[in-house]
This record gives structure tokens, C-alpha cells and sequence, in this order.
């Protein structure tokens, strides 16, 4: 796992139901190093911290492996990296292979993976439709938050080196299938239910759906 961009949202402003709203969502290369803190990316917009930011959320990743599907599907749109609203484009980043709860060193940072991408009607906008949020959900593949267990900087062609992974997971993959699918794998629920990876509220949330 390699960052090949780091990316950087400005304050950009839409309408949505007749209302003026601010996001982050349209991120840019910017070809530097970006700053992990601990609950945010420094420099970058977070237009609401009730649903993004914070420790369980303080950076955003996404593999650079999807791009090609995701340009066939929507080509007529002006593709850069940071598409996806990431910080940090990542190659080789295979979410069936990476664990909730795994501690990297990248760049002079070291980071959890955390939660999962839950898309929203601002990620619709940004794509010019709202089904991108079924289309994102089938799919299957959304990246991953990171916690920032110790903040400093990373820049492209930083490497994610494993220092330690939960001895009882699951990939970021099957939590992201997990939390989306009706009929829910028990077992992988009930790991998840339990990670402290994940904030309170939501291992709340899942440990509702275990029978």
C-alpha cells in the first residue's frame, strides 16, 4: 500500500433543497505533504463535524485499484484523484486483505483503520446523481476512515507499513458488507459489534442487528 495523492478539499458551496450548503467533498491534489492530526486532515475543509471528522474519522482513504470501474460508469465527469472525496489515494490498498483495527506506520504518522464510508446525498451531488449512493453501496469497496494514533505528516509514495493487526477482525471489506446487507453474517457482526476501532454509537448500532 502506497499514497500516490494527497488531496485536499476547499470550502465549496451548493444548493440543495433550495438551501445554500458548504462541503469538502471536492478534493484536489495538492503535490505536498498533508498533516494528520487527530481529528482532521490540517488544511482541509470539514464543512460538518457532526458527520465527519473527529477521532473515528480524521482521514479518509480510498484505492486507486477502483478508478478504472468507476470512470467507465460515469466518463463524461472530470476525473482527478481525491474523486472520492479521500485524503489520501492509496495503490495496492485491497480492502479484503486490510483489517478493522490494523495500526500502520505511513509517512511520520501512525494510523488506525477505523469505520466505514456511509455516502451521502453530498457524494450524489458531486457525482451529478443520487444513485451513485446504491451504486457505491453494491459495489462493495468503499475505502476506510483512519484514527490518527500519533499525527505528523505524509506524502505520496509513503508506504503503509503494518505494525500490528487484531488478533479477532475483519477486513474492511466484509465490515463494509456487514453493515450494508440485509442478511447480516452473525459471526463478522458480532466482531465488529465489539472493535473499539469503531465509536460507541455505532458498535451500539450493530450489536441491535445481533440475534
Amino acid at each position: 500500500m502506497k499514497i500516490i495523492s494527497t488531496n485536499i478539499g476547499k470550502p465549496t458551496e451548493f444548493i440543495w433543497n433550495g438551501k445554500t450548503e458548504t462541503t469538502g467533498i471536492f478534493k484536489k491534489p495538492v503535490n505536498e505533504p498533508i498533516y494528520l492530526t487527530k481529528n482532521d486532515v490540517l488544511k482541509d475543509e470539514v464543512s460538518n463535524r457532526l458527520n465527519h471528522g473527529g477521532y473515528y474519522k480524521a482521514c479518509y482513504i480510498f484505492s486507486a485499484d477502483h478508478y478504472p470501474y468507476w470512470k467507465a460508469l460515469y466518463p463524461n465527469l472530470e476525473w482527478t484523484w481525491g474523486m472520492f472525496g479521500e485524503n489520501l489515494t492509496v495503490a495496492n490498498f485491497d480492502e479484503k486483505k486490510v483489517y478493522l483495527g490494523d495500526i500502520y506506520k505511513v509517512g511520520e504518522a501512525i494510523v488506525q483503520v477505523s469505520q466505514y464510508r456511509e455516502p451521502c446525498y453530498k457524494f450524489g451531488y458531486k457525482f451529478g446523481t443520487q444513485k451513485i449512493l446504491k451504486q457505491f453501496i453494491e459495489y462493495g469497496y468503499g475505502g476506510t476512515y483512519l484514527s490518527i494514533l500519533e499525527e505528523g505528516n505524509v506524502n505520496v509514495n509513503d508506504e503503509f507499513i503494518l505494525i500490528e493487526r487484531p488478533e479477532n477482525s475483519l477486513s474492511v471489506y466484509n465490515l463494509f458488507q456487514v453493515v450494508f446487507s440485509k442478511n447480516k453474517d452473525q459471526d463478522l457482526l458480532k466482531i465488529a459489534a465489539k472493535s473499539k476501532a469503531i465509536p460507541p454509537k455505532k458498535r451500539i448500532l450493530l450489536s441491535n442487528y445481533i440475534q
